[in-house]
């Protein structure tokens, strides 16, 4: 087992058990061009989903900076194994919103992983 796996197996448990009550469902959506006709340059768009769990934090208001991280802004760290697409920048995420509980979506501003890539973070910003 690698340390990515291993990484990943140890997130799953704890997601599960210690960090239950923080980890939350979202699901992404993002557009991507079907049926384009490059005679005519016509075609539409479908909207492609994906779905994963994750820990969604605000930033500490040390690190908000009124440029790079706005004040609202949230952090999300998911399991990439979880993750059903591979996330990207602009995407839209939905996720519940931390105070209301209510569905919510965001944009991703920011998205890294970590070395062994088995965890996403993304900076989400509301749309």
């Amino acid at each position: 087992m690698g340390i990515r796996e291993e990484l990943q197996a140890e997130l799953s448990e704890a997601f599960d058990t210690d960090l239950s009550d923080a980890v939350h469902d979202f699901t992404g959506s993002y557009k991507v061009q079907a049926g384009w006709d490059p005679v005519t340059e016509t075609g539409g768009e479908i909207t492609r989903s994906y779905s994963g769990r994750g820990v969604l934090s605000r930033y500490e208001l040390s690190r908000i900076d009124g440029v790079n991280i706005l004040h609202g802004d949230l952090r999300l760290i998911a399991l990439a194994n979880e993750v059903t697409d591979k996330p990207s920048e602009s995407h839209a995420i939905t996720a519940p919103d931390l105070v209301t509980g209510l569905q919510q979506t965001y944009r991703i501003v920011t998205l890294s992983s970590d070395p062994a890539a088995a965890t996403y973070r993304m900076q989400l910003r509301r749309k």
